[in-house]
């Protein structure tokens, strides 16, 4: 993937935003364990930056899908992990399916305000019995005139506190689990929602994460997201812009939490020099940093293949399973030389730490991706590889 000019404007747009309207606010976010994502996205929706690849009848960009990775890269840049994920949320994991799939009428009510930033939207497949094995949720849609009755709960639910609709992967019929399901718009104000809980986490603080209830919702069928049935498939693609997204926003986050373990390393004094004078130190750092580079390279390698319109399920898979164990490795080590002051809790690196262990879990969990990879490589027990 060549970085054009365009790209580069785009990075220092997104950048400046960054530190006017949301770094100097994250300390205060991460207290509230909320941040108010109408008022930071109706900002960045008049900049034109929730709808970079999406159709420009809609009030998207129409951009290539480049401009996004770019984006999601920029946005690592961010001082927390929570306002970032929640971004690419609505983006990248709850659009995807109804800008490419969605008829024009569900788009106008929906894609639209999402793109202009007037409306917050949330991703529903996760249920507190289901999370990796999508195949196996438990929430019904049932058809009821020209209605859905829906009924079924889903947990860990990004932005779905302040969300106004929900991409909502429900079953539709009784057939087979890769063949019965579907994607569904359903506003959240509807009634027979209800939200338990705001779940505590241990990281991730600025982001609300709810356990949502679904008891005889009724919405219209003209609320589905192309097929009936088609769901499952719909998500998986989903799922690539996601799983891309999150290996994206990694990258400059682990970069800063790098560079900061630098500067601070280059004044610690230790044994009458510097901590970063200690060759375990500074080839560790080294080292870290070409994994960094490495990944930036496989990112950007997969995201070509994409805009190229190539089947990039395996480099994504290889993109989210680096990222989230890279992420892990570059926070642990980065910690460990700043000492004490690596265990306080606003230390860039502890920051890290907290919120980038979700990334081996969340979007599909490390163990899935790697049985993606085996599946493509013709390597798991009783799969053929794919022609």
């Amino acid at each position: 993937m060549k970085i054009t000019q365009e790209h580069k404007e785009l990075q220092r747009t997104i950048e400046r935003f960054i530190d006017k309207e949301i770094n100097p606010f994250v300390p205060e976010w991460e207290r509230e364990q909320m941040f108010p994502a109408h008022e930071v996205f109706k900002k960045m929706g008049d900049l034109g930056l929730l709808g970079l690849s999406k159709p420009e009848a809609f009030g998207g960009m129409g951009l290539d899908y480049s401009y996004s990775v770019i984006a999601a890269e920029a946005l690592g840049r961010i001082h927390c992990g929570g306002v970032p994920m929640a971004i690419g949320v609505q983006t990248d994991m709850a659009t995807p399916a109804l800008a490419r799939f969605g008829s024009d009428e569900l788009r106008k009510e929906f894609l639209a305000p999402a793109i202009a930033g007037d409306m917050v939207a949330c991703i529903g497949v996760s249920e507190p019995a289901a999370g990796s094995d999508v195949a196996q949720i438990k929430t019904t849609a049932r058809k009821d005139g020209s209605d859905y009755i829906i009924n079924g709960s889903k947990m860990w639910i990004t932005n779905s506190l302040q969300a106004d609709w929900i991409c909502l992967l429900a079953n539709t019929s009784d057939g087979k689990p890769h063949q019965n399901k579907s994607l569904i718009i359903v506003p959240m104000k509807t009634p027979g929602i209800s939200i338990e809980k705001k779940i505590h986490k241990i990281g991730m603080w600025s982001s609300d994460t709810g356990l949502i209830h679904f008891d005889n919702v009724r919405v219209p069928q003209r609320n589905l997201i192309g097929m009936e049935g088609a769901g499952f498939m719909y998500q998986m693609i989903q799922f690539q812009e996601e799983r891309l997204y999150g290996a994206a926003n990694s990258l400059m986050g682990m970069t800063h939490v790098l560079d900061e373990t630098i500067n601070y390393t280059r004044q610690r004094q230790l044994f009458g020099s510097t901590v970063l004078d200690q060759q375990v130190v500074h080839f560790t750092l080294a080292e870290l940093k070409t994994e960094i580079e490495s990944l930036r390279s496989l990112v950007y390698r997969a995201t070509q293949l994409y805009v190229d319109g190539g089947e990039v399920t395996e480099l994504a898979s290889m993109c989210k399973l680096k990222s989230g164990r890279l992420m892990r490795e570059v926070a642990d080590k980065c910690l460990q030389f700043w000492g004490g002051m690596g265990f306080t809790w606003e230390n860039p690196a502890s920051q890290l730490y907290r919120d980038g262990r979700l990334i081996s879990i969340g979007g599909g969990a490390d163990e899935v991706m790697l049985s993606i990879i085996c599946k493509l490589m013709g390597i798991l027990p009783g799969k053929k590889k794919p022609a």
